[in-house]
């Protein structure tokens, strides 16, 4: 129990569409353990970017039970979710949502801003993030001066600063061509390998094949939840 990051019980999530009611989420239930490296898949309609904004703190379910870190926030307010998304979660997102007229540093102190973090201190902690993400010699470049794969580390590194429980990507590889995306993946097991619990959200089976193990959604149901099997290369 006490590696749990995550516990999902039968969450279900409703919307009413017109005269219809359409069940993203008809009832799932799993775990994730601290330190895990796993990724949600599913074809469109399976219900993934509703879990993956359910995990994220960004919607709430119409039933069932959601604990991260030991709190039920299933039930939480809005501004009990704000800080929520603030403190235990780190967001990357397919096309970065960077701040365009502001420098990569600006853009990774932005969540310790809201941390009320001094401004020193934000600094300090903001470049050592860009260095773990290899960008330290282009904290003062603005987005629209990097390449899609140094904005996506600029991203990462953004998601990273305030030390979150997860580190939530949806198509973090989305935008890149296949070699950049083969060096964020590599950005992605560096950061697993120093303790972090990954959850990516991909529709490209040999990006979720990189991951430990894969989650796969239909029709708002968990249709398999399986370990990825290593090969050892010799």
């Amino acid at each position: 129990m006490a590696d749990l990051v995550i516990q999902i019980r039968d969450l279900k999530r409703e919307y009413k569409m017109g005269q219809n009611i359409v069940r993203a989420l008809a009832g799932v239930s799993f775990d994730i353990n601290r330190n895990e490296y796993l990724s949600i898949m599913g074809p469109s309609g399976s219900g993934k970017s509703t879990l993956m904004n359910t995990l994220g703190c960004l919607d709430t379910p119409t039933s069932g039970s959601y604990i991260l870190n030991n709190k039920e926030v299933a039930r939480m307010k809005e501004d009990e979710l704000a800080d929520i998304r603030n403190k235990e979660i780190g967001f990357v997102f397919q096309t970065f949502n960077l701040l365009p007229r502001t420098t990569c540093l600006a853009n990774v102190e932005l969540p310790l801003i809201y941390s009320g973090m001094r401004a020193s201190e934000r600094k300090e902690k903001a470049m050592l993030t860009l260095e773990r993400v290899g960008l330290a010699d282009r904290w003062h470049h603005k987005p629209n001066e990097l390449s899609g794969g140094q904005r996506q580390r600029v991203a990462i590194a953004r998601a990273l600063v305030n030390d979150p429980a997860i580190l939530l990507a949806d198509e973090p590889t989305g935008n890149l061509d296949t070699k950049t995306g083969d060096e964020i993946m590599e950005l992605f097991a560096a950061i697993h390998d120093a303790g972090n619990t990954l959850i990516l959200v991909t529709h490209e089976p040999d990006i979720a094949e990189q991951t430990h193990r894969i989650i796969r959604l239909r029709d708002g149901l968990i249709e398999s939840d399986r370990p990825v099997e290593k090969v050892n290369s010799f």
